[in-house]
């Protein structure tokens, strides 16, 4: 078959209508063989006007520029791209052709105002949420049609009884006063000539519902409950008809009579009719009053740069137990983060009630570690037959319910599941001869599903759910091996930027609770402000954006000149509440902060990184002066780091794991004498704890990394493979599916944990998993974007086998080794346009280029003898 690259793609969009860019980046893959691109040609269709770039020479393939005049606000067009190969005088076939259609790109282009419920409500109650519907008639067919759409809270929208779209919880959490995500829906299929009707369900989500500890705070960016949407449809006689949220709307009473994203959702089915989004609607849902209007800038609506929420998989349960009582208890045998959806049929009136866990305790739901986040979902009957409910506006974190009030026999798949998280490309496989090791893999992946929800978040069962930067920041490296996150972090850093205060200080977490509690720490910390540096250039060397590293080097800069200052002309940051290496084992449950490390250690250490990484990411950005002033500005830390920290004899003032890792890692010491003495003291550390974790997040995704500089790799072997507390195995024989926030978060003794934050599905300790990718396996870029993979394996720990594969921006990367009688089997997969490095113990580096390879060292040996 002829070569033809793959469709072209937008940004880091999978879809690209309503992009909201006048001039996207393209990106394209070329099939795997053993040439590569030498040249390209892209064709532009702007109705029917055809722009052809020309034979343009290059190997690019990943977020090259808009090569035409920018998009017009709502245009559309198809883009086709075609190659030229090593050696070949004629191109590739012609991609299939991909459309991408500017969103609402001007402020001018909205007329919609909000609208809601004009009743009066007491702000500070649990306020019943609201339906807003508008009938209209078109007097011509329909070409084509688009509903821009978004809320003061969550929104659901129908047209003429249809769901419009597939995704939840949006238009998700932002930082509402600077920047409001609305999403763009084909809804030509939803209308016709004649009378039509639109509606949507409202609730308050993030925007004035309860967010935040202890039950939470409300209305911390509004208090009304508002849709703005705006309706185009495009006719085949060339009128347009546009139908925008304003006074004309009706609202009502909706069937939900309470929902909050903490405490689930109550649904009264005996007062909903399902024609109430249609014309004339009947029923009990005929009531509809006046709207009130409310206030948005149309400057602050922005479109989405990567996928929404979605449900993304259905799990049934793996055991169904009943109590004396006739509760009904449903383990589902995975940690998840959705909601359930069930199938019923009873008498009016009759009420199920469903109630979620992580865990059991002595055979019923564990519910302490949720806090004031109830998790309790309740669905009256209207008796009318059959019925298919779940919940729209809440998510839980579980994998444990309780069932009460079901009506006879709960029967075999009355019960399902759904998986909700930011629908993201998965993109990263891991696998190796331990079945733990694997299942530990799978803790994390599982995980950062749990925890991806539209932003990063810390946890997402109890109340809490916020987007702590020194998570993220720390498993960063892993979560863009996984996923293709490059979309959600961007713009995720983007409202880190909102929130940085003009001293450059980097909120704990973000979006910010505003006019919260008085200790919401908006104050510097290192580790957790250092997201402005180091994940950017994380996503940068992941994904090959360079777009990205110059949006968020601003905010990046700002944080370490806050830090030059606060640590003055010692250089050394040794003031300020600092949280250290968080949740180190020994720390108590009631003082996480309490670690082994001292936090200014810690704080000192990350300031000399992050002033290196701004070096690194200005000499990228081809900004040679800055770059040289921040290298002298990391050298003077580092001096200073090690005059304050390091003693003659090469260990530390903090002699534990901790300090040692983070010297190494960071780069922080003189030489390879230095170095090797304080490898060597860590793994001294490390063995005399018969390799427990003595880590917290801040030595736990480094503690690997240290160790194999300096030539101890069996004993990050050991560390990985223990099993006893604590350890990263250890939650692994206590049956966990996803990552635990405390390394005993349940203890031996099959007790929880008595601190009152104990979650059981917490990203950051699984950091670990991208030291599995690049070391165990041997995958990881060594040019930014996998232009250049370097493939290193480094064998032992018992495992035989390994292999990872990574869906590079390119194309498909992959490695697999095994061991053998005489030595080490590898065989490697490099993408079309980018070549790799083999690097495998004892031997010279060997440059491949793409195409598939097999290296056997036992061959190479025989031929060297």
């Amino acid at each position: 078959m002829p070569l033809q690259p793959a469709p072209v793609t937008f940004e880091h969009l999978r879809d690209g209508l309503g992009i909201g860019v006048a001039e996207p980046r393209l990106s394209w893959r070329v099939p795997a063989s053993p040439a590569s691109q030498k040249a390209y040609e892209l064709e532009l269709d702007r109705a029917g006007v055809l722009h052809r770039t020309g034979r343009t020479p290059g190997g690019g393939q990943v977020l090259l520029p808009w090569p035409d005049r920018p998009l017009n606000s709502r245009e559309r067009v198809s883009v086709r791209v075609r190659v030229w190969t090593d050696g070949a005088t004629e191109p590739s076939s012609w991609s299939e052709p991909s459309t991408v259609e500017a969103g609402l790109l001007h402020a001018e282009d909205w007329t919609a105002v909000p609208v809601g419920p004009a009743w009066e409500q007491d702000p500070e109650s649990d306020r019943r949420p609201a339906r807003v519907r508008r009938e209209f008639t078109l007097a011509a067919p329909v070409s084509h049609a688009r509903l821009y759409v978004t809320a003061h809270g969550l929104y659901e929208a129908e047209i003429n009884g249809r769901r419009v779209g597939d995704d939840t919880l949006s238009p998700g959490w932002t930082v509402y006063g600077e920047r409001l995500r609305y999403h763009t829906y084909d809804v030509t299929g939803h209308l016709a000539e004649g009378p039509n009707a639109i509606g949507a369900w409202l609730a308050d989500g993030w925007y004035r519902g309860r967010i935040g500890f202890d039950g939470g705070y409300r209305n911390l960016y509004g208090s009304d409950q508002s849709l703005i949407a705006q309706l185009e449809v495009h006719h085949t006689d060339g009128t347009t008809t546009v139908i925008a949220t304003d006074p004309t709307w009706q609202a009502a009473q909706s069937p939900i009579l309470f929902v909050g994203l903490y405490e689930g959702e109550t649904f009264d089915a005996r007062l909903h009719h399902s024609s109430w989004s249609t014309p004339q609607p009947t029923g009990p849902d005929a009531a509809w009053g006046p709207v009130a209007t409310a206030v948005r800038d149309p400057r602050t609506l922005f479109a989405p740069g990567s996928a929404p929420v979605r449900c993304t998989e259905e799990i049934l349960p793996v055991s169904h137990s009943t109590t004396a009582d006739g509760r009904h208890l449903l383990d589902f045998g995975q940690n998840l983060v959705g909601r359930l959806r069930i199938t019923v049929d009873g008498p009016a009136g009759t009420t199920v009630t469903l109630r979620h866990a992580e865990i059991l305790q002595d055979g019923e739901l564990a519910t302490r570690p949720l806090r004031e986040a109830v998790s309790v979902d309740t669905y009256v009957l209207d008796g009318s037959g059959r019925q298919i409910w779940e919940p729209r506006f809440t998510l839980h974190g579980f994998r444990h319910a309780e069932i009460t009030g079901w009506p006879g026999e709960l029967a075999e798949g009355a019960v399902v599941a759904r998986v909700h998280h930011t629908d993201m490309r998965r993109t990263g496989w891991f696998e190796c001869s331990d079945p733990m090791i694997n299942r530990l893999h799978d803790n994390v992946v599982w995980s950062m599903r749990g925890n991806f929800v539209d932003i990063p978040t810390d946890c997402p069962q109890r109340d809490e759910r916020l987007g702590w930067t020194g998570d993220i920041q720390v498993f960063a490296p892993t979560a863009s091996f996984l996923y293709d996150c490059a979309g959600m972090l961007d713009s995720w850093l983007g409202d880190v930027a909102v929130e940085q205060l003009p001293d450059g200080t980097i909120p704990w977490y973000v979006p910010v609770i505003p006019g919260g509690p008085a200790w919401t720490p908006i104050k510097p910390g290192a580790a957790w402000g250092d997201v402005a540096t180091l994940t950017p250039w994380v996503l940068y060397q992941r994904f090959g954006d360079l777009g990205l590293l110059r949006r968020h080097f601003p905010m990046g800069r700002a944080w370490v000149d806050l830090m030059a200052r606060l640590a003055g002309e010692s250089r050394l940051w040794d003031s300020g509440d600092q949280l250290g290496d968080w949740l180190d084992p020994i720390a108590p449950p009631e003082d996480p902060a309490a670690a082994r490390t001292d936090r200014y250690l810690v704080a000192t250490a990350y300031f000399a990184w992050s002033a290196r990484h701004v070096q690194w990411a200005a000499r990228e950005l081809g900004d040679a002066e800055t770059a040289a002033e921040y290298g002298r500005l990391a050298d003077e830390v580092a001096e200073a780091f090690r005059a304050r920290y390091v003693r003659a004899d090469g260990r530390m003032t903090s002699d534990a794991p901790t300090a040692y890792s983070l010297a190494l890692a960071f780069g922080l010491l003189a030489d390879d004498r230095q170095r090797q003495i304080a490898g060597d003291r860590l793994a001294e550390l490390v063995l005399a704890d018969d390799a427990r974790i003595a880590t917290g997040f801040v030595g736990t995704p480094l503690i690997c990394d240290a160790l194999t500089a300096t030539g101890h790799v069996d004993v990050a072997y050991r560390l990985l493979t223990q099993t006893e507390c604590p350890s990263w195995l250890y939650p692994v024989t206590m049956g966990a599916t996803t990552i635990w926030e405390r390394w005993d978060s349940l203890r031996p003794d099959g007790t929880l944990n008595p601190g009152g934050m104990t979650s059981f599905n917490h990203y950051a300790l699984g950091a670990v998993a991208d030291w599995m990718h690049r070391v165990v396996a041997g995958l990881e870029p060594a040019e930014p974007g996998y232009r250049t993979i370097r493939f290193s394996p480094r064998p032992g720990g018992g495992i035989t086998w390994a292999k990872a594969t990574h869906e590079t921006p390119y194309g498909t990367a992959a490695v697999s080794w095994e061991q053998t009688a005489t030595g080490l089997s590898v065989h490697v997969t490099v993408p079309s346009g980018c070549q790799g490095v083999l690097e495998l113990p004892g031997r010279a580096p060997l440059t491949v280029g793409p195409g598939a390879h097999h290296l056997d060292t036992g061959d190479l040996d025989r031929t060297a003898a």
